[in-house]
């Protein structure tokens, strides 16, 4: 996104900001599903009409934070990726990102927001982190010494299914073990920023570490 030039366009973008920035406070409070433009207005002392010309509807204003937050991840994934990167580090990445910020990281990852559908752009954001990974998981790929002809049940499907990797060149074991990777990490990141290892005597950290471990194996 261009830097705006003029002075009408600074003052557009910081309020549309000072919005966002409310917005994500209303979040923290109360959930993204309980977002109002109106509560929003009254705090920054502007009436609903008049925000309104800043995001047309709640959607659009949702849409903005998730296209954030996926930026977010996606130049943390790629600003390690140019220093060179493997498993655990990238995993360290998102721990990290995830922490920072949970409300953020529910926004993508957490459950759907009942009635919004995000647009298609932030889908293309999402799949450079995936393309990250799947960068990582494709340099892990060895010589393959299996007879002729013998591929698992599981990287035969992913070998026809692969429209998410967007013509990512990894070959269908690396495509698994991405989403693998994927899923399970994201497994414990859910449940302990849920809070879902409450009271249960160890450190979230270690379990982390140990599912990422196992995963190099």
């Amino acid at each position: 996104m261009s830097e705006p030039r003029t002075s009408r366009e600074r003052y557009r973008a910081q309020v549309r900001e000072d919005i966002k920035r409310h917005a994500w406070e209303q979040i923290a409070t109360a959930g993204a599903s309980a977002l109002s433009l109106n509560a929003i207005a009254k705090r920054i002392g502007m009436s609903g009409p008049a925000l309104y010309r800043y995001f047309a509807s709640r959607d659009d204003l949702i849409t903005d934070l998730v296209r954030d937050a996926y930026r977010s991840l996606a130049d943390a994934f790629l600003a390690r990726a140019a220093e060179g990167t493997d498993l655990p580090d990238l995993a360290g990445t998102l721990r990290a990102w995830a922490l920072a910020d949970p409300q953020r990281y529910f926004l993508v990852y957490g459950t759907p927001l009942p009635g919004y559908h995000a647009p298609e752009d932030t889908a293309l954001t999402a799949s450079e982190i995936m393309t990250v990974l799947l960068d990582v998981c494709a340099a892990q790929d060895g010589p393959d010494t299996r007879p002729p002809g013998v591929v698992p049940p599981a990287e035969g499907y992913f070998a026809e299914h692969g429209e998410w990797t967007r013509g990512h060149p990894a070959s269908p074991a690396a495509r698994l073990r991405a989403l693998t990777v994927w899923t399970r990490l994201h497994g414990v990141l859910s449940l302990e920023l849920a809070g879902g290892f409450h009271g249960m005597g160890f450190d979230p950290a270690v379990l982390y570490a140990a599912e990422v471990e196992s995963l190099t194996k």
